[in-house]
C-alpha cells in the first residue's frame, strides 16, 4: 500500500500474461519468518488494459483480484456484495490504526451493521483514479495472505492478520476490470531467468510530491499521492523536442509535471508537448525511410511495418528519451515500448493527445513500462529505472513462480 508503512515498492510490467510485483511493509515483517520479499503474478486485463493482480483475503481465506493504481491512497475492495469474514474488524475512530491510515474522521451506519457499515468507525474516502469517483466508506482489519519469496522462486506463504484496507460500496466498481479493487506492492531482489539480477541496471531519479493532490476528493492542504518525476526535457533520436518548459514543472495549483500511472493504458501528453514530439517523432522517422499509414484510433500516427526491421528491443524506430534530473540520466523508451501494433503490418506510436488542458503535462502509461524494471523508493524519495529489460536479453514474465527453494 502506497503509505507510510511502505518503505518501497517495485513493479515489474510485461506485455504475456505474468508481471511480477514485489512488496515489503513493516505490518508483514513482524511474521514469525520475517519475509524480505513479497511476490504476485499480474496479468494485463484484455479489455480494460488494465494491470491486475492477485491476492488472498478474510477467513476463511477468498482470492481476490486486485487493479494496480499507483495514483489511490489506499488498497480498497467492495465490501457491499458477499463479503463474509469472521476475522473482519471495523477501524475505531481515534485509534492507533485509525491513526496509521492517517484519517482524523468518523463515521456512524444507519442501515444494519455488517462488513463497510458500522458505528464509530475510522472514515475513508476510496477514489478510483479510472472514472475519477470518490465516496465515503470505513477503513477496517482483516487477514491478508501473499507468497514471499528470495528474489529467485517463490517461498512460504506469508500472513497478516491485521492488514488496514477500506471497503468501499460496489458502484465504485465501475470502469474498473472485471471483478478487481485497487493495491500498491513494494521491494526486493530481483532476479530473473536466465539468472539475471536486474536490480543491477537501475538508475536513479528523484520522486516528488505534488504539492496540490491530484485525487477526485482532497482535503486543502493534501498533496498528491500519485508517484512524479522531474522530466527536464525530451528528445528524440538524441534531438531536443522544442517544448514550453515550464509545462515540466509544477504551477501554483500543482498544474503540469510528468506522473507515472498504471491506470492509463498509453503515456498522455499535454496538446504542444504531443505536438512537438509528434512532430519530430514523423520527421525522424521519414529520414530512416519508414513509411506512414493511415491512422487506428485512438493513435494518430501509424506506419508500416515492412519500412521497419525487428531487433531485440523491438521495432527500429527513433528512441524517445525522457531527459531527467541533471540532464545527463535518460529514462529511454525504446520500440518495444513506443510502437504499438494495431493490425497485421501496421505499428503506431503510443502516445495520446490529451486535449484541452490536463491536471498533469505527461502521464507515463502503462504500456510504456512493460518490460521496464521501477523501483519506488519512498524512504529515500527516489525512483530506480531500468529502461527495456529486453536490452539485458530478459523479461518480467521470466521469474520463476512455479518451483520452491
Amino acid at each position: 500500500m502506497a503509505s507510510s508503512d511502505a518503505q518501497s515498492s517495485l513493479i515489474f510490467f510485461t506485455t504475456s500474461t505474468l508481471l511480477i510485483i514485489f512488496l515489503i511493509a513493516p505490518s508483514f515483517a513482524q511474521q514469525s519468518f520475517p519475509p524480505k520479499v513479497l511476490v504476485a503474478p499480474v496479468s494485463k486485463d484484455a479489455s480494460t488494459l488494465q494491470y491486475v493482480t492477485r491476492i488472498s483475503q478474510r477467513t476463511p481465506l477468498v482470492p481476490l483480484n486486485l487493479v494496480l493504481d499507483l495514483g489511490g491512497q489506499y488498497l480498497w475492495v467492495d465490501c457491499d456484495q458477499s463479503y463474509v469474514s469472521s476475522t473482519y474488524r471495523p477501524v475505531r475512530c481515534r485509534s492507533a490504526p485509525c491513526s496509521l491510515a492517517r484519517s482524523n474522521s468518523c463515521g456512524d451506519c444507519f442501515s444494519g451493521l455488517r462488513p463497510g457499515c458500522n458505528n464509530n468507525t475510522c472514515g475513508a474516502i476510496p477514489d478510483s483514479t479510472v472514472t475519477e469517483m470518490a465516496t465515503s466508506g470505513e477503513h477496517a482489519e482483516d487477514v491478508v495472505s501473499i507468497q514471499s519469496t528470495d528474489g529467485s522462486n517463490p517461498g512460504r506463504i506469508v500472513t497478516d492478520s491485521t492488514f488496514i484496507f477500506t471497503c468501499a460500496p460496489t458502484f465504485l466498481l465501475k470502469g474498473l476490470a472485471s471483478g478487481v479493487s485497487v493495491v500498491f506492492f513494494g521491494e526486493g531482489p530481483y532476479i530473473l531467468a536466465p539468472d539475471r539480477d536486474v536490480s543491477k541496471s537501475l538508475i536513479y531519479t528523484p520522486l516528488f510530491l505534488n504539492p496540490v493532490s491530484t485525487a477526485s476528493a482532497f482535503a486543502l492542504g493534501d498533496t498528491s499521492l500519485e508517484y512524479f518525476i522531474g522530466v527536464k526535457s525530451i528528445k528524440v533520436n538524441d534531438r531536443v523536442v522544442p517544448v514550453n518548459t515550464t509545462l515540466l514543472s509544477f504551477d501554483s495549483k500543482g498544474v503540469g509535471g510528468t506522473k507515472i500511472s498504471t491506470v492509463n493504458p498509453y503515456t498522455v501528453l499535454e496538446s504542444s508537448i504531443y505536438k512537438s514530439v509528434t512532430e519530430t517523432f514523423v520527421k525522424e522517422s521519414a529520414a530512416m525511410n519508414i513509411t506512414r499509414v493511415a491512422s487506428v484510433t485512438p493513435f494518430e500516427f501509424c506506419f508500416s511495418s515492412k519500412s521497419m526491421y525487428s531487433t531485440r528491443v523491438g521495432a527500429s524506430v527513433p528512441t524517445i528519451d525522457l531527459v531527467l534530473q541533471n540532464g545527463n540520466m535518460r529514462w529511454s523508451i525504446l520500440g518495444s515500448n513506443s510502437m504499438v501494433q494495431v493490425r497485421e503490418g501496421v505499428l503506431c506510436l503510443g502516445f495520446v493527445n490529451g486535449c484541452g488542458k490536463p491536471r498533469t503535462s505527461i502521464v507515463i502509461g502503462g504500456y510504456q513500462l512493460e518490460n521496464n524494471l521501477l523501483q519506488f523508493d519512498l524512504a529515500t524519495s527516489r525512483l530506480g529505472f531500468s529502461s527495456s529489460l529486453l536490452a539485458l536479453q530478459t523479461r518480467c514474465s521470466n521469474f520463476n513462480f512455479t518451483s520452491n527453494a
